[in-house]
């Protein structure tokens, strides 16, 4: 098999995160906007390659104000920064999964990361004759590598907003013709 180009279907996937709130439970969120494409080389995965960008206003936490305060220049200034990008310098086998090491850029702050990602799935053919293939893939970051250090102090000690920040990928790509 040679090299393909996979498009991200936006309609059938997910950027999630999850951080704990007041030292208690997880707050979860994700955006609804995002698109890249991915290189892929099934018989030397070593070949591939996967870019993203997600638009950073599409955050949703099912709660317009805190979105709000999300996007202002507290967080993400989306004003000043748009989108959030990933960029993989390389892939590797794991067992039967894979270790895509890559470039995360929130808030102007470019940090390497390492995704765990299950897939990708076998080829399947949707109802219009659609060739699609996905991925599931989590990582942790610390909020304040990428300059995201707002916070408050809780009367009872403790902060408002963790730092430990876990994201998970569920992405299907469609296979460009």
């Amino acid at each position: 098999m040679s090299m393909t180009t996979w498009q991200i279907d936006s309609a059938h996937s997910s950027a999630n995160f999850s951080v704990k709130h007041m030292m208690i439970a997880k707050v979860h969120g994700g955006f609804e906007k995002l698109s890249g494409t991915l290189q892929y080389d099934p018989s030397d995965i070593t070949k591939s390659s996967v870019e993203a960008t997600i638009d950073a206003a599409s955050i949703n936490t099912r709660e317009a104000q805190r979105d709000g305060h999300l996007k202002s220049a507290d967080f993400f200034d989306i004003e000043k920064y748009p989108t959030i990008g990933f960029k993989s310098k390389k892939i590797e086998r794991d067992g039967d999964d894979l270790k895509v090491t890559g470039d995360l850029t929130i808030h102007g702050v470019t940090k390497e990361v390492v995704l765990d990602v299950e897939g990708p799935s076998a080829e399947m053919k949707d109802p219009y004759g659609n060739t699609k293939i996905g991925i599931s893939a989590t990582t942790k970051i610390k909020r304040k590598d990428f300059g995201l250090t707002w916070n408050a102090a809780l009367e009872a000690g403790g902060v408002l907003v963790g730092d430990d920040v876990s994201i998970s990928l569920d992405v299907q790509f469609a296979k460009k013709v």
